[in-house]
């Protein structure tokens, strides 16, 4: 089997050019584990491998402990969330460029510093210098958000890790990149491998 490191599509045969995105030279071959075993590429993604003998049960038989959600003061944005952020949770923000999605993570980033949070703010795509010019016109000066612009996603890693933030804003994911992987920021393969 083949995949396409580009936009992440399967083929059986090699061929020079991706037929589904016209990519050159893109297509690698996957290897796979006999005997039943998942194959490598797919390594370390399955949440719920530590489960042996696992079945479906009834949704109503299932047991759970409500979480604390933490609201952001946007009462707009909570809504959207089921009442707040709970811990764990990953949000993906989408829409159009230069609809304000960077405006609005700066001003939840704001809220969620503001109500005792250590936040720490990524961005790949703004220099520090245009995020503070946000921050001032937003008003947004909590001495728990913190700012760090980097697209390497190893960087990114070791830089939470150490600092132990709350929340982790990242603007935005298709920026990033890891560099074992041979596609371009924002490639199906990497937002794949930075996501996962």
């Amino acid at each position: 089997m083949f995949f396409c490191t580009e936009c992440g599509s399967e083929a059986t045969k090699w061929s020079g050019k991706c037929t589904a995105c016209g990519a050159w030279n893109s297509l690698k071959e996957t290897t796979s584990v006999t005997g039943g075993k998942k194959n490598k590429k797919n390594k370390g993604r399955d949440l719920f491998d530590n489960e042996p003998n696992k079945k479906p049960q009834k949704i109503k038989d299932i047991n759970y402990t409500e979480q604390q959600r933490t609201k952001t003061g946007i009462n707009e944005f909570d809504g959207t969330l089921g009442g707040g952020i709970v811990p764990g949770m990953v949000v993906l923000i989408g829409g159009e460029p230069g609809i304000g999605k960077s405006t609005l993570l700066l001003q939840v980033s704001d809220q969620l510093a503001n109500a005792d949070k250590n936040v720490l703010y990524i961005s790949g795509e703004e220099s520090e210098e245009q995020i503070k010019l946000r921050s001032q016109r937003l008003e947004c000066n909590s001495d728990k958000l913190f700012l760090y612009c980097a697209t390497d996603f190893e960087e990114i890693a070791q830089t939470i890790f150490n600092t132990e933030p709350d929340v982790v804003i990242i603007d935005s994911i298709q920026s990033m990149y890891l560099s074992t992987i041979e596609s371009a920021p924002g490639s199906v393969s990497q937002l794949r491998e930075c996501t996962g």
